[in-house]
Protein backbone atom coordinates (compact mmCIF):
# COMPACT_ATOMS: atom_id res chain seq x y z
CA UNK A 1 0.00 0.00 0.00
CA UNK A 2 3.23 2.26 1.07
CA UNK A 3 4.27 1.03 -2.09
CA UNK A 4 1.34 2.26 -4.35
CA UNK A 5 0.92 5.48 -2.57
CA UNK A 6 4.64 6.47 -3.08
CA UNK A 7 3.97 5.82 -6.73
CA UNK A 8 0.87 8.09 -6.91
CA UNK A 9 2.87 10.84 -5.45
CA UNK A 10 5.58 10.97 -7.50
CA UNK A 11 3.42 10.62 -10.58
CA UNK A 12 1.47 13.22 -9.26
CA UNK A 13 4.84 15.45 -8.81
CA UNK A 14 5.93 14.91 -12.58
CA UNK A 15 2.30 15.77 -13.78
CA UNK A 16 2.56 18.64 -11.95
CA UNK A 17 5.94 19.55 -13.15
CA UNK A 18 4.78 18.80 -16.89
CA UNK A 19 1.67 21.52 -15.78
CA UNK A 20 4.00 24.29 -15.21
CA UNK A 21 6.10 23.21 -18.08
CA UNK A 22 3.40 23.87 -20.07
CA UNK A 23 1.99 26.92 -18.69
CA UNK A 24 5.37 28.61 -18.91
CA UNK A 25 4.75 30.18 -22.07
CA UNK A 26 5.39 33.77 -22.51
CA UNK A 27 2.79 35.10 -24.58
CA UNK A 28 3.75 38.58 -26.34
CA UNK A 29 1.59 41.31 -27.50
CA UNK A 30 1.96 42.81 -31.03
CA UNK A 31 -0.09 46.24 -31.95
CA UNK A 32 -0.59 47.28 -35.52
CA UNK A 33 -3.24 50.02 -36.59
CA UNK A 34 -4.25 47.45 -40.37
CA UNK A 35 -7.10 45.83 -40.64
CA UNK A 36 -7.08 42.01 -40.11
CA UNK A 37 -5.59 40.10 -43.47
CA UNK A 38 -3.89 43.12 -44.50
CA UNK A 39 0.34 42.03 -45.59
CA UNK A 40 1.62 43.59 -42.26
CA UNK A 41 -0.87 41.90 -40.48
CA UNK A 42 0.09 38.66 -41.42
CA UNK A 43 3.58 39.05 -41.81
CA UNK A 44 3.60 39.64 -37.94
CA UNK A 45 1.41 36.42 -37.49
CA UNK A 46 3.29 34.71 -39.74
CA UNK A 47 6.69 36.12 -37.66
CA UNK A 48 5.05 34.68 -34.00
CA UNK A 49 4.18 31.41 -36.08
CA UNK A 50 8.00 30.87 -36.37
CA UNK A 51 9.19 32.08 -33.13
CA UNK A 52 6.99 29.79 -31.56
CA UNK A 53 7.57 26.56 -33.64
CA UNK A 54 11.58 27.55 -33.32
CA UNK A 55 11.06 28.48 -29.42
CA UNK A 56 9.43 24.86 -29.19
CA UNK A 57 6.60 26.28 -27.80
CA UNK A 58 8.06 28.66 -24.97
CA UNK A 59 6.98 32.26 -26.99
CA UNK A 60 3.46 33.05 -28.27
CA UNK A 61 2.41 35.84 -30.66
CA UNK A 62 -0.74 38.04 -30.41
CA UNK A 63 -1.31 40.22 -32.93
CA UNK A 64 -4.15 42.81 -31.92
CA UNK A 65 -4.49 44.19 -35.64
CA UNK A 66 -7.46 47.45 -35.94
CA UNK A 67 -5.49 49.83 -34.03
CA UNK A 68 -6.68 47.67 -31.06
CA UNK A 69 -3.71 48.66 -28.76
CA UNK A 70 -4.13 52.70 -29.72
CA UNK A 71 -3.17 54.63 -32.98
CA UNK A 72 0.45 54.55 -33.97
CA UNK A 73 1.47 57.78 -31.67
CA UNK A 74 0.40 55.81 -28.55
CA UNK A 75 1.65 52.50 -29.68
CA UNK A 76 5.49 53.97 -30.26
CA UNK A 77 5.05 55.38 -26.15
CA UNK A 78 3.56 52.29 -25.30
CA UNK A 79 6.27 49.55 -26.72
CA UNK A 80 9.02 51.89 -25.45
CA UNK A 81 7.87 51.71 -22.21
CA UNK A 82 7.53 48.15 -22.51
CA UNK A 83 3.56 48.05 -21.81
CA UNK A 84 3.55 46.30 -25.80
CA UNK A 85 6.13 43.72 -26.66
CA UNK A 86 5.88 44.38 -30.31
CA UNK A 87 4.61 46.79 -32.59
CA UNK A 88 4.19 47.31 -36.44
CA UNK A 89 4.23 51.10 -37.33
CA UNK A 90 4.85 53.40 -39.99
CA UNK A 91 8.45 54.95 -40.43
CA UNK A 92 6.63 58.60 -40.63
CA UNK A 93 6.32 59.03 -36.83
CA UNK A 94 9.75 57.72 -35.57
CA UNK A 95 11.27 60.98 -38.10
CA UNK A 96 11.25 63.76 -35.47
CA UNK A 97 13.16 60.89 -32.42
CA UNK A 98 14.84 59.63 -34.70
CA UNK A 99 16.91 61.56 -37.47
CA UNK A 100 18.04 58.58 -39.70
CA UNK A 101 14.20 57.43 -40.19
CA UNK A 102 13.69 60.63 -42.25
CA UNK A 103 15.95 59.14 -45.19
CA UNK A 104 13.98 56.37 -46.04
CA UNK A 105 10.71 58.95 -45.66
CA UNK A 106 12.34 61.36 -48.42
CA UNK A 107 10.79 61.59 -51.79
CA UNK A 108 12.41 59.94 -54.72
CA UNK A 109 15.28 58.67 -52.96
CA UNK A 110 14.71 55.04 -54.14
CA UNK A 111 14.32 54.32 -57.48
CA UNK A 112 11.95 51.90 -57.65
CA UNK A 113 9.93 49.13 -54.90
CA UNK A 114 12.85 46.85 -55.90
CA UNK A 115 15.95 49.20 -54.80
CA UNK A 116 13.97 50.24 -51.79
CA UNK A 117 13.56 46.59 -50.77
CA UNK A 118 17.50 46.10 -51.29
CA UNK A 119 18.58 49.18 -48.98
CA UNK A 120 16.44 48.12 -46.29
CA UNK A 121 17.21 44.32 -46.30
CA UNK A 122 20.90 45.22 -46.60
CA UNK A 123 23.86 46.76 -44.33
CA UNK A 124 21.91 50.32 -44.60
CA UNK A 125 18.86 49.18 -43.39
CA UNK A 126 20.71 47.40 -40.71
CA UNK A 127 22.09 50.68 -39.52
CA UNK A 128 18.76 52.51 -39.80
CA UNK A 129 17.34 49.48 -37.56
CA UNK A 130 20.08 49.88 -35.15
CA UNK A 131 19.40 53.55 -34.21
CA UNK A 132 16.65 52.46 -32.54
CA UNK A 133 17.89 51.18 -29.86
CA UNK A 134 19.01 54.23 -27.78
CA UNK A 135 15.10 54.96 -27.82
CA UNK A 136 13.86 51.74 -26.02
CA UNK A 137 13.06 49.86 -28.72
CA UNK A 138 14.81 47.11 -30.80
CA UNK A 139 14.66 47.37 -34.66
CA UNK A 140 13.55 43.69 -36.12
CA UNK A 141 13.14 43.84 -39.85
CA UNK A 142 11.63 46.56 -42.68
CA UNK A 143 7.99 45.92 -44.14
CA UNK A 144 7.02 47.41 -48.40
CA UNK A 145 4.35 50.37 -47.02
CA UNK A 146 4.24 50.28 -51.11
CA UNK A 147 5.19 53.34 -53.20
CA UNK A 148 3.10 56.09 -53.30
CA UNK A 149 1.63 58.59 -56.47
CA UNK A 150 -0.51 61.47 -57.44
CA UNK A 151 -4.15 61.06 -58.62
CA UNK A 152 -6.91 63.31 -59.36
CA UNK A 153 -10.38 63.86 -60.85
CA UNK A 154 -9.39 66.29 -63.41
CA UNK A 155 -6.88 65.24 -66.12
CA UNK A 156 -4.48 62.88 -66.92
CA UNK A 157 -0.79 63.62 -65.75
CA UNK A 158 1.50 62.77 -68.80
CA UNK A 159 4.61 65.06 -67.21
CA UNK A 160 5.44 66.67 -64.23
CA UNK A 161 4.17 69.99 -65.63
CA UNK A 162 0.51 69.07 -65.44
CA UNK A 163 0.76 69.26 -62.22
CA UNK A 164 1.16 72.92 -62.09
CA UNK A 165 -1.62 74.71 -60.21
CA UNK A 166 -3.39 71.57 -59.03
CA UNK A 167 -4.03 71.08 -54.99
CA UNK A 168 -3.40 67.63 -53.74
CA UNK A 169 -4.07 66.28 -50.10
CA UNK A 170 -0.97 65.01 -48.40
CA UNK A 171 0.03 63.94 -44.66
CA UNK A 172 0.72 66.56 -42.30
CA UNK A 173 4.24 66.19 -42.97
CA UNK A 174 7.03 69.75 -44.16
CA UNK A 175 8.65 67.04 -46.63
CA UNK A 176 5.61 65.98 -48.22
CA UNK A 177 4.31 70.08 -48.49
CA UNK A 178 7.22 71.28 -49.59
CA UNK A 179 7.47 68.10 -52.10
CA UNK A 180 4.29 69.10 -53.70
CA UNK A 181 5.14 72.55 -53.83
CA UNK A 182 8.55 71.73 -55.89
CA UNK A 183 6.34 70.43 -58.33
CA UNK A 184 4.39 73.09 -58.77
CA UNK A 185 0.81 72.17 -57.19
CA UNK A 186 -0.43 73.43 -53.35
CA UNK A 187 -0.65 70.98 -51.04
CA UNK A 188 -3.44 70.72 -48.45
CA UNK A 189 -2.74 68.40 -45.16
CA UNK A 190 -6.05 66.77 -44.17
CA UNK A 191 -7.34 63.56 -42.17
CA UNK A 192 -7.41 60.89 -44.64
CA UNK A 193 -11.15 60.28 -43.58
CA UNK A 194 -12.05 63.57 -45.22
CA UNK A 195 -10.49 62.81 -48.56
CA UNK A 196 -13.18 61.25 -50.84
CA UNK A 197 -15.51 64.20 -50.20
CA UNK A 198 -13.38 66.65 -50.85
CA UNK A 199 -12.88 65.29 -53.95
CA UNK A 200 -16.14 64.81 -54.86
CA UNK A 201 -16.92 68.12 -53.77
CA UNK A 202 -13.58 70.12 -55.77
CA UNK A 203 -12.05 71.25 -52.23
CA UNK A 204 -8.92 69.87 -53.63
CA UNK A 205 -8.34 67.62 -57.05
CA UNK A 206 -6.95 64.83 -55.73
CA UNK A 207 -4.48 63.12 -53.48
CA UNK A 208 -1.61 60.76 -53.17
CA UNK A 209 -1.17 57.03 -51.95
CA UNK A 210 -0.64 53.16 -53.03
CA UNK A 211 -3.23 51.30 -55.29
CA UNK A 212 -4.40 49.62 -51.96
CA UNK A 213 -5.18 52.65 -50.33
CA UNK A 214 -6.55 54.48 -53.69
CA UNK A 215 -8.89 51.40 -54.11
CA UNK A 216 -10.00 50.30 -50.93
CA UNK A 217 -10.75 54.02 -49.92
CA UNK A 218 -12.89 54.27 -52.65
CA UNK A 219 -10.82 57.31 -53.85
CA UNK A 220 -10.87 55.40 -57.76
CA UNK A 221 -14.56 56.44 -57.53
CA UNK A 222 -14.11 60.18 -57.59
CA UNK A 223 -10.48 60.58 -59.11
CA UNK A 224 -10.12 58.52 -62.31
CA UNK A 225 -6.54 59.64 -63.30
CA UNK A 226 -3.70 57.89 -61.25
CA UNK A 227 -0.44 58.90 -62.70
CA UNK A 228 2.77 56.50 -61.64
CA UNK A 229 5.46 58.60 -60.70
CA UNK A 230 5.76 56.74 -56.57
CA UNK A 231 7.57 59.91 -55.40
CA UNK A 232 7.65 58.20 -52.20
CA UNK A 233 8.56 54.38 -51.08
CA UNK A 234 8.71 54.48 -47.30
CA UNK A 235 9.32 51.50 -45.54
CA UNK A 236 7.19 50.13 -42.24
CA UNK A 237 9.05 48.69 -39.22
CA UNK A 238 8.76 46.24 -36.94
CA UNK A 239 10.29 46.84 -33.46
CA UNK A 240 10.40 44.55 -30.59
CA UNK A 241 10.53 46.42 -26.44
CA UNK A 242 13.86 46.63 -25.07
CA UNK A 243 12.29 46.27 -21.61
CA UNK A 244 11.07 42.84 -23.51
CA UNK A 245 13.91 42.12 -25.63
CA UNK A 246 16.24 42.18 -23.00
CA UNK A 247 14.56 39.38 -20.98
CA UNK A 248 15.69 36.68 -23.94
CA UNK A 249 17.90 34.52 -24.07
CA UNK A 250 21.05 35.30 -26.45
CA UNK A 251 20.02 32.29 -28.19
CA UNK A 252 15.92 33.40 -28.29
CA UNK A 253 17.18 36.75 -29.87
CA UNK A 254 18.67 35.50 -32.75
CA UNK A 255 16.01 33.30 -33.11
CA UNK A 256 13.63 36.78 -33.43
CA UNK A 257 15.88 38.57 -35.46
CA UNK A 258 16.01 36.01 -37.96
CA UNK A 259 12.14 35.10 -37.84
CA UNK A 260 11.81 38.77 -38.56
CA UNK A 261 13.91 38.59 -41.80
CA UNK A 262 11.90 35.51 -42.42
CA UNK A 263 8.63 37.40 -42.46
CA UNK A 264 9.53 39.89 -44.62
CA UNK A 265 9.47 38.19 -47.88
CA UNK A 266 5.97 36.64 -46.70
CA UNK A 267 4.95 40.39 -46.87
CA UNK A 268 6.33 40.94 -50.23
CA UNK A 269 4.24 38.42 -51.54
CA UNK A 270 1.25 39.13 -50.04
CA UNK A 271 2.04 42.76 -50.38
CA UNK A 272 2.53 42.29 -54.21
CA UNK A 273 -0.80 40.54 -54.65
CA UNK A 274 -2.49 43.02 -53.21
CA UNK A 275 -1.11 45.96 -55.20
CA UNK A 276 -1.58 43.83 -58.25
CA UNK A 277 -5.47 42.91 -57.27
CA UNK A 278 -6.26 46.82 -56.34
CA UNK A 279 -5.03 47.51 -60.39
CA UNK A 280 -6.54 45.68 -61.81
CA UNK A 281 -9.88 46.44 -59.88
CA UNK A 282 -9.42 50.39 -60.37
CA UNK A 283 -8.33 49.61 -63.60
CA UNK A 284 -11.91 47.72 -64.27
CA UNK A 285 -13.63 50.51 -62.87
CA UNK A 286 -12.40 53.03 -65.57
CA UNK A 287 -9.05 54.34 -63.98
CA UNK A 288 -6.85 55.60 -66.53
CA UNK A 289 -3.27 55.03 -65.51
CA UNK A 290 -0.02 56.95 -66.96
CA UNK A 291 3.22 56.72 -66.21
CA UNK A 292 4.90 59.92 -67.03
CA UNK A 293 8.99 60.27 -67.06
CA UNK A 294 10.28 60.16 -62.95
CA UNK A 295 13.63 62.63 -64.44
CA UNK A 296 12.02 65.52 -64.22
CA UNK A 297 10.09 64.98 -61.02
CA UNK A 298 13.73 64.29 -59.49
CA UNK A 299 15.32 67.25 -60.36
CA UNK A 300 12.51 69.23 -58.55
CA UNK A 301 13.25 67.77 -55.71
CA UNK A 302 16.81 69.64 -55.03
CA UNK A 303 15.19 71.87 -52.59
CA UNK A 304 13.05 69.61 -50.81
CA UNK A 305 16.68 68.05 -50.44
CA UNK A 306 18.74 71.52 -49.01
CA UNK A 307 16.22 71.96 -46.38
CA UNK A 308 15.90 68.95 -44.91
CA UNK A 309 19.08 67.22 -45.04
CA UNK A 310 21.36 69.45 -43.85
CA UNK A 311 22.79 66.82 -41.54
CA UNK A 312 26.66 65.44 -43.02
CA UNK A 313 25.32 62.27 -41.74
CA UNK A 314 22.19 62.20 -43.40
CA UNK A 315 23.80 63.73 -46.37
CA UNK A 316 26.27 60.73 -46.79
CA UNK A 317 23.36 57.89 -45.85
CA UNK A 318 21.43 59.30 -48.72
CA UNK A 319 24.61 59.16 -51.29
CA UNK A 320 25.07 55.74 -50.07
CA UNK A 321 21.66 54.83 -50.50
CA UNK A 322 21.82 56.02 -54.16
CA UNK A 323 24.72 54.33 -54.78
CA UNK A 324 23.03 51.38 -53.98
CA UNK A 325 22.99 49.63 -57.49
Amino acid sequence: MLHFTKIATVAALAGAVMVGAASAQTVLRSSDTHPDGYPTVEAVKHFGKLVEERTEGRYKVEVYHSAQLGQEADTIEQVRAGVIDLNRVSLGPWNGLIPETTVPSLPYVFRSVDHARKVMTGEIGEEILAAFEAHGVIGLAFYDGGARSFYNSKKPIMSKDDLAGMKFRVMQSDIFVDMVAALGATATPMPYGEVYSSIETGVIDGAENNFPSYDTAKHAEVAKHYALDEHLIVPEVFVMSKVSWDKLSDEDKAIFKQAARDSVEKQWELWDAQVAASRAKVEEGGSKITTPEKQPFIDAMGPVYEKHVTDPKLQDLVARIKAVE
